[in-house]
């Protein structure tokens, strides 16, 4: 399977999914105009990347600086998704990465966390 892979803008994040290296990221800020549009392709890839793959380890890291409420959705949509692929037996684990000084991320990872039962889900805080 290729991989996906996804330039950051303005308003939407670096995605890089490599499954030979099994390294999966999203990185920036997230409030596209359309949101379906943007991350539906994610999703397909994820949806192929899970009837294909093994029984491997899958770790996701994101680092979401801002994003809207549209986006927010759509990252609950992601969570329920991996909430599933887990339920199935797979290891899943996401690392929710915030800066120190980024009170709302960190806040909004640890309302995603709460609405997750079966994937491993990490607040990681990092400084400068």
């Amino acid at each position: 399977m290729s991989r996906y892979s996804v330039p950051a803008t303005p308003s939407s994040p670096y995605i890089n999914f490599d499954p030979k290296a099994m390294s999966f990221e999203i990185k920036g800020e997230s409030y596209p105009e359309n949101c379906g549009a943007f991350y539906n392709p994610m999703f397909d890839w994820l949806t192929r990347f899970f009837d294909t793959v093994n029984g491997a380890p899958v770790e996701i890291d994101m680092e979401i600086v801002y994003f809207n409420s549209s986006s927010s959705k759509t990252f609950m949509d992601l969570f329920e998704m991996l909430d599933d692929q887990a339920g199935r037996g797979r290891n899943i684990v996401v690392n929710w990465r915030y800066h120190e000084e980024n009170e709302s991320a960190m806040e909004c990872g640890e309302e995603f966390m709460e609405d997750v039962e079966r994937i491993k889900f990490n607040l990681v805080e990092f400084t400068d």
